[in-house]
């Protein structure tokens, strides 16, 4: 049985991943409820105190799939600019990753996975619109800090990847147009769900859009 512990599952793509893990048999473990899946509650990814309590309350617990998936989208622009929620986006989106990933190191194996649920908008190439700096700057942040663990954790057997879940309909994305003209969270989910199966470490470091299309850094 595969382990898998997800963060930032209490909504949106995070609890639909917990659900679809979970009734294919996963060992899942989680920050949510009434999924049945075991739950670690109240932790924040962006407080060193809060992740450490999280090892703790692992125990002896062995993980073969870390997905890294708590994020918090604040937009802004040059007319609006809150450099405060700047450093709260880098904080949890890019640090938070980071930290958990540091903190749970000692109970990865070689064979295991890393999925980072980052996005397009962190892609400097693809950047057309503009806008959005903080949520831009972390998830930037988080794909260099992503090809960096690719490459020191290589060595141990461990592959990691980048995932952009797409448009998605949630309650982060609901500022941003019409979630009829988006993706279902079931759907992507499901096809995260493969990127992660299908990781390998000769594929470890990529940056990929859910569909399985590289993306451009």
């Amino acid at each position: 049985m595969t382990t898998t512990l997800v963060t930032g599952a209490n909504r949106g793509i995070g609890l639909e991943l917990v659900r679809q893990l979970k009734a294919r048999g996963d060992d899942v473990i989680a920050v949510l409820d009434d999924t049945g899946v075991r739950v670690i509650a109240d932790i924040d990814v962006a407080d060193d105190a809060s992740v450490a309590r999280l090892d703790e309350a692992l125990g002896d617990v062995q993980l073969d799939v870390l997905v890294n998936n708590a994020g918090v989208l604040e937009p802004d622009g040059l007319g609006h600019l809150d450099l405060d929620a700047v450093r709260r986006q880098l904080e949890i989106n890019a640090i938070g990753p980071l930290r958990v990933t540091a903190a749970l190191l000692p109970r990865l194996h070689a064979g295991s996975k890393i999925a980072l649920v980052t996005s397009r908008m962190g892609s400097i190439a693809d950047n057309g619109s503009g806008g959005s700096y903080g949520y831009r700057m972390s998830k930037a942040a988080l794909n260099m800090a992503g090809v960096t663990l690719a490459r020191d954790l290589a060595g141990r057997g461990i592959a990691v990847v980048l995932l952009h879940p797409g448009m998605v309909a949630t309650d982060m994305t609901a500022r941003f147009g019409d979630p009829a003209g988006m993706q279902r969270a079931e759907d992507s989910a499901a096809r995260l769900i493969a990127r992660i199966d299908e990781l390998t470490l000769a594929t470890t470091g990529r940056f990929v859009h859910a569909n399985g299309e590289p993306l451009p850094w």
